[in-house]
């Protein structure tokens, strides 16, 4: 069995694992939610069974840490804790996975509006506002960094199963932007606030390959991952939820890009 052949492989089961649907924590009280992701594919006990087979179980709170405290959530559940964050951020790390990861972040966090821009809009925790409209503003600069470096990185590289990668990552987007039109009062800001905190290990890897395409680093003006404490415990809860689901999205793209990677050295 040849080293293409296993590589392809991989890729097949990272496009599956990234494009995984997000638990729901109550399936009445967040009964939208459950509809907007899930749809009619899946029936709760399968669901269960699903979720569980890719280390995800139906859990209304992350897996290490505690409440509330993102940036520390973040070290242990997020992308920094991933072998290809660490690889990406080698010297000599080749140039097309750099710009893979360029491009497949865009893809998912490039567009407006995102995420943060849904959650203030459907504004379910008022006190959260403010923060929220300066998270905006901050990922409004992210925004455009993004899209400076995915210009300097030039085309896609070339990988094996590209229109499922596609497919992979535009269901990624959407079962975000779900996340971040919850109803259910502290979803979107515990994924608003994990998406913060990620971003910092996210931010060295569009530092680093800004020195290596000769894009000026932009300096970031992203508000802490610490939105105003809620005043209700279930809120609370509902934050975890939320953020648990941010850091296994994140986790299976960057499980996806080391596949790719992977395909790529054959």
């Amino acid at each position: 069995m040849g080293a293409g052949y296993r590589g392809r492989r991989r890729l097949r089961k990272a496009v599956t694992s990234a494009t995984t649907r997000p638990a729901p924590q109550n399936h009445i009280a967040n009964s939208l939610l459950t509809f907007l992701i899930y749809g009619s594919c899946f029936a709760p006990r399968r669901c269960a069974g699903f979720l569980k087979g890719r280390g995800m179980a139906l859990s209304s709170a992350p897996g290490h840490g505690s409440p509330g405290d993102f940036d520390a959530l973040a070290a242990v559940d997020g992308i920094a804790a991933h072998a290809h964050w660490h690889r990406l951020l080698a010297p000599h790390t080749p140039l097309r996975d750099l710009a893979d990861a360029i491009h497949a972040v865009t893809a998912i966090h490039g567009n407006h509006p995102g995420m943060i821009e849904c959650a203030l809009a459907r504004a379910a925790e008022v006190d959260t506002l403010p923060w929220l409209v300066d998270a905006a503003a901050g990922f409004a600069v992210e925004r455009a960094y993004l899209a400076q470096l995915a210009a300097a990185a030039g085309p896609l590289p070339s990988t094996p199963g590209q229109s499922e990668t596609a497919a992979a990552l535009a269901q990624q987007r959407h079962t975000l932007e779900a996340l971040a039109n919850s109803d259910r009062i502290g979803s979107a800001t515990g994924a608003v606030a994990a998406l913060l905190a990620d971003w910092r290990a996210l931010r060295h890897v569009l530092d680093a390959a800004a020195a290596r395409f000769g894009v000026e680093v932009v300096v970031p003006i992203l508000p802490p991952a610490n939105p105003p404490v809620p005043a209700a415990a279930l809120a609370l809860r509902a934050r975890s939820f939320g953020a648990s689901q941010l850091f296994a999205q994140h986790r299976g793209l960057w499980g996806l890009l080391e596949a790719r990677a992977s395909a790529r050295r054959g």
